[in-house]
C-alpha cells in the first residue's frame, strides 16, 4: 500500500457523506493529475481479531511524473472494540508507507447530538455551514494552509462521535500532523452547503476539483435516543 504525503481520511458513514466527498473529488482539468483507485484489506490478527479486517478504498491523485501527491482513504464503518484496532492498523500502515511525514485531514459534519459546546460560546459561531478546525501534532505546510482558513472552535467543544474521538486519540499518540475539519449541522437543508464548503476547501488545498454534479446525498435521520448509553463515554 503506497500513500501520498497528503492524506484525506474518511470514515464510511450511514449518511453517505464520506462516499459523496470521495466521488466528487476529481483531478483538476488544468492539472496533469490522474486518479487511481485501489482497495485495501489489512488483517487484525495482532489485536486478537481473526474474524474482521481493516478494509476500505484508496483513491490516489498522481502527477505526470508518477508521484503520489494526494491519497484519499475511505475506511469501512466499524464499531468498538474493532474500531480502534482498525484505525490503529490503518494509521500504522500510513506511517510505514507514506512518502515522508504524512499530513492527515479528516472532514466531519457533526449533528447537534454529536457536537456540543457551552451556549455562552455560541457568539463565536458564524455563518451557517461554517468550517471550524482542530489541529494536532507537528505543523506542516499543509496544516498551516488549512488551519489559516478555518474558524476557531469554542474551547468547551465536546465531540460525541466514536470514530472521531478514536481517531484524535490515536493521531495524538502517534504524533501525526492532523487537521479535523468540523462543520455543525444545525438544521435540515444545510447538507449541500456543508458538502460544498468541505469539498471546495479540500480541492483548493490539494489542487483538485470538487465536482458538484456528482453529489447525490440523502442523509439518514437518526435519533440520539436510540443510541446505547455507553456511547457517551466517547465524547
Amino acid at each position: 500500500m503506497k500513500i501520498a504525503p497528503n492524506v484525506i481520511f474518511l470514515f464510511k458513514d450511514s449518511d453517505g457523506l464520506a462516499t459523496v466527498i470521495a466521488d466528487a473529488l476529481q483531478p483538476n482539468p488544468i492539472s496533469a493529475f490522474q486518479r487511481l483507485n485501489e482497495s485495501f484489506d489489512l488483517p487484525l490478527d495482532r489485536y486478537g481479531i481473526s474474524d474482521s479486517k481493516a478494509c476500505g478504498k484508496l483513491i490516489h491523485f498522481v502527477d505526470d511524473g508518477g508521484n503520489y501527491q494526494v491519497s484519499l482513504m475511505l475506511l469501512e464503518k466499524y464499531e468498538p472494540p474493532n474500531l480502534v484496532c482498525a484505525v490503529h492498523e490503518v494509521l500504522s500502515q500510513i506511517l510505514q508507507t507514506s512518502i515522508g511525514l504524512p499530513s492527515l485531514v479528516l472532514p466531519f459534519a457533526g449533528t447537534i447530538s454529536q457536537l456540543k459546546w457551552d451556549t455562552k460560546s455560541m457568539g463565536v459561531v458564524g455563518k451557517k455551514a461554517e468550517l471550524y478546525g482542530v489541529h494536532v501534532g507537528p505543523e506542516t505546510d499543509t496544516m498551516v494552509s488549512i488551519t489559516s482558513r478555518l474558524a476557531k472552535l469554542p474551547s468547551s467543544l465536546q465531540i460525541h462521535c466514536e470514530y472521531v474521538a478514536c481517531f484524535l486519540q490515536l493521531v495524538q499518540a502517534l504524533n501525526l500532523p492532523t487537521s479535523v475539519l468540523i462543520c455543525h449541522r444545525e438544521s435540515v437543508g444545510e447538507e449541500l452547503q456543508i458538502l460544498y464548503n468541505i469539498g471546495e476547501l479540500l480541492a483548493t488545498t490539494f489542487g483538485l476539483s470538487f465536482m458538484k454534479d456528482k453529489i447525490k446525498w440523502n442523509p439518514v435521520k437518526t435519533s440520539r435516543d436510540n443510541e446505547q448509553p455507553w456511547r457517551t463515554l466517547y465524547g
